[in-house]
C-alpha cells in the first residue's frame, strides 16, 4: 500500500496556493487557494511545496483559513464515503458512531446530522458533554453494553475498530449496515462475506472532496485544531504525537510560516 523503498515522505492532507499545474489540468489554475490530499504512497505534504494529482485537490472555500482547510481532507472524505456511500444514510434514519469524537467520528457525526439522520455514539466518559454539544444522543462510554441499544440503528460506523461484530449486529435495525474504516486482511475478508458488514477503503473522488469542502464552507463540518506548529518544529511535534498521543481534542497542523 505504501511502498517499501526509502526515502519515505510524510503527510497527506494539505492546503495552500497553486504554484504550477501540469498538462491537462483544467479545474485548477496558478494562484487558486486549494485543499486536498496526496496518495499514501506519494505523501510529502509536510513541506513547503507538494505535488498532488488533480483529482485529489479542490478549491478552498474563501471563509476557511488554510489551517482549518488542512484539517479536513482525509477525515472528511473518509467520513462522507463511510456514512453516505457505504452507509447509505437517509433522512430520518439513526446512526451510531463508535469513537464519535475522533477525526473521522466527529466528521461522520456532522455529515450524518446534515443529511437528516439522528446520531448517537461512544466516547470517553470525560468527553460526553462535547458529544452532546455536537447534537449526539444517546451517548455511551467505551465498553458499553450493546444490549441496551438493541435494534436502534440503521447504521453503525466503527471508526475505532474496537466494536465486536456481534455487538454491532445487536444494535442494528432489520436491514441495517455496519461500516468499518480499517482495511486489514481480516476486515476485508469479513466484508466479502454475506451480512451487514462493509469495510471502507477511502478513495480520492473529486466530487466527494468538493462536497466535504462545501460542507466546511457552510459551517456544517468543523474539525477542531488542537495545536499548530511551524515546519521547523514538525519532527518534535510528530514524535510527541506518536509517543504521548498529544495533542488531544483536535488536529495537529503544521504550517510553513
Amino acid at each position: 500500500m505504501t511502498g517499501r523503498k526509502f526515502p519515505r515522505a510524510l503527510g497527506y492532507d494539505f492546503a495552500g496556493v497553486v504554484e504550477a499545474v501540469g498538462e491537462g489540468v483544467t479545474r485548477l489554475a496558478v494562484g487558486d487557494e486549494v485543499l486536498g490530499g496526496t496518495s499514501i504512497k506519494a505523501s510529502g505534504a509536510f513541506a513547503e511545496m507538494v505535488l498532488a494529482a488533480e483529482k485529489g485537490v479542490v478549491k478552498k472555500p474563501a471563509n476557511l483559513s488554510f489551517e482549518e482547510a488542512a484539517a479536513i481532507p482525509t477525515v472528511g472524505l473518509t467520513a462522507l464515503q463511510a456514512v453516505v456511500k457505504k452507509g447509505k444514510v437517509q433522512p430520518g434514519q439513526s446512526v451510531f458512531i463508535n469513537g464519535c469524537l475522533g477525526g473521522v467520528g466527529r466528521a461522520g457525526a456532522q455529515i450524518a446530522l446534515a443529511h437528516g439522520a439522528s446520531v448517537g455514539g461512544s466516547c470517553r466518559d470525560t468527553a460526553t458533554q462535547t458529544a452532546r454539544d455536537l447534537g449526539l444522543d444517546p451517548i455511551v462510554a467505551f465498553g458499553f453494553d450493546p444490549t441496551t441499544l438493541s435494534g436502534r440503528f440503521d447504521l453503525v460506523l466503527d471508526t475505532a475498530d474496537t466494536l465486536p461484530a456481534d455487538a454491532a449486529k445487536k444494535m442494528l435495525k432489520p436491514g441495517g449496515r455496519i461500516v468499518g474504516i480499517h482495511p486489514t486482511p481480516a476486515t476485508i475478508a469479513k466484508s466479502a462475506l454475506p451480512g451487514p458488514y462493509n469495510v471502507l477503503i477511502a478513495r480520492p473522488v473529486t466530487a466527494d472532496i468538493e462536497e466535504v469542502a462545501r460542507a466546511a464552507g457552510r459551517g456544517t463540518l468543523r474539525i477542531p485544531i488542537a495545536r499548530t506548529v511551524p515546519l521547523t518544529e514538525a519532527i518534535n511535534a510528530l514524535t510527541e504525537l506518536e509517543r504521548d498521543g498529544t495533542p488531544k481534542g483536535g488536529k495537529l497542523i503544521i504550517t510553513t510560516a
